[in-house]
């Protein structure tokens, strides 16, 4: 997990927040973390295991006092006095989720954000079954690896997979189309943009941070357009422009149909 790219998506995402409104950027490379330090921050909850971003709304200044505490009981005691909306686990290290943080977690956020992206699915940090029974079915979950979809007092809880063969292949092809001189991150964050564009409150309802990965051709063309446009806004763009490029970017796409043969 980047840091420094979730603070592109806060500050060009409509969240309000400016390059100005960053005090300071700091990178401790030695626990492998990242604080951004103004008025919404990333704050490591594990510092042995780096294994989790809390995105907060309170100067982390303020919170310190927290790392000196001993025991099992500071990472909750963390989560308590930092009150995150989202806790992101990166680290490859299973079930540091625990029940006592995703009950924290609960207790203070409607629909508390749960990522346990590491893989495999041994190593992540909480499963969907845990996520959903501790938080009482209001999580939005996500992990890097799939979960069958489950029911949580008869209520049916779609697990979302954070994996990238939603974002690169419409966005590798909306390079090549565009015939862009080099990558930028504005491009990665249109790609982004038009994924969760088209999660629906129907998706969400059913706990999916993610449209349904059946329609990933549809989900692709939308990216490859919004790529390619955003490549002729940065003037990296060298080639000319189709009429629709939604429609350009489905006849650029490979389909595998064969022949049958007897």
């Amino acid at each position: 997990m980047r840091s420094d790219g979730i603070l592109t998506i806060l500050i060009g995402g409509g969240s309000g927040y400016d390059y100005k409104s960053v005090r300071r950027w700091t990178t401790q490379r030695k626990l492998g973390y990242s604080l951004i330090e103004c008025e919404r921050i990333f704050v490591p909850i594990h510092k042995e295991a780096h294994w989790c971003l809390a995105v907060i709304n309170r100067k982390y200044e303020r919170f310190q006092y927290l790392d000196s505490l001993k025991g099992g009981d500071r990472q909750v005691m963390k989560v308590l006095a930092i009150k995150p909306t989202v806790l992101i686990g990166t680290s490859g290290q299973g079930k540091t989720f625990t029940k006592e943080i995703v009950e924290a977690m609960a207790s203070f956020n409607k629909k508390p954000l749960i990522m346990a992206l590491s893989n495999l699915t041994s190593q992540a940090e909480c499963t969907a079954q845990e996520a959903y029974n501790w938080s009482e079915g209001r999580t939005v979950f996500a992990s890097g690896s799939p979960f069958d979809p489950m029911k949580y007092n008869d209520q049916l809880f779609i697990p979302g997979q954070a994996n990238n063969a939603y974002i690169f292949p419409g966005l590798g092809l909306g390079l090549v189309m565009s015939g862009a001189i080099r990558m930028h991150d504005e491009m990665l964050l249109a790609a982004s943009e038009v994924l969760a564009c088209q999660v629906t409150h129907e998706h969400y309802d059913k706990g999916m941070t993610f449209p349904p990965f059946s329609n990933i051709r549809t989900i692709s063309a939308n990216i490859v357009a919004k790529v390619v446009a955003k490549a002729y806004d940065l003037g990296l763009a060298t080639r000319l422009p189709p009429e629709d490029l939604v429609k350009f970017a489905e006849s650029c796409m490979y389909s595998p149909n064969y022949r049958i043969y007897r």
